[in-house]
């Protein structure tokens, strides 16, 4: 249901307005001094205009509450709620920046693993499979790479190589 109630809202339309006044030859045009204000209707924007009052169509009851809850924001936030989301929402970029960075840095290359034979030495093993560093480098990086505490291996022992 709604009422109709003589509101303060001016004319919108000031243009047409200037035009009609100044077809008439000035009369009725709008003073300089003429009072103006910045109309909230129901076309929304703020506008400045000139013009005398008119009927609005007011909903009340039921239909105004639906139209109070349809112009008010949804969830309204406080200064702490708006720190808690954009902290929350740091934290989980932070995680996924960490992950892919993770994600990135073993896809470099793919660990893979050997088989010890009789009579192969660690160093041996190392100047083969990491042709790129010193012999010395390399059987310290097949070392922390299989957790050895010394350079004595065995046949059938499975080494990680290291991916270079």
């Amino acid at each position: 249901m709604s009422a109709i109630v003589l509101e303060a809202v001016r004319q919108r339309d000031t243009e047409r307005f200037a035009e009609r006044a100044t077809a008439r030859g000035g009369a009725g045009a709008p003073r300089p001094d003429a009072a103006r204000e910045v109309v909230w209707g129901a076309g929304g924007a703020g506008q400045l205009t000139t013009g005398r009052p008119r009927l609005v169509l007011v909903p009340t009851g039921r239909e105004a509450v639906a139209v109070a809850r349809a112009a008010a924001p949804a969830v309204r936030l406080t200064r702490f709620g708006r720190l808690v989301r954009t902290l929350l929402v740091a934290g989980v970029l932070a995680l996924l920046g960490v992950g892919l960075a993770g994600q990135l840095a073993s896809a470099s290359g793919d660990a893979r693993t050997v088989t010890v034979h009789p009579g192969q030495t660690l160093s041996g093993i190392a100047a083969r499979e990491l042709p790129d560093v010193s012999v010395a480098d390399g059987v310290v990086e097949l070392q922390v790479a299989n957790s050895l505490s010394t350079s004595q291996i065995h046949a059938g022992q499975q080494l990680v190589i290291p991916a270079h």
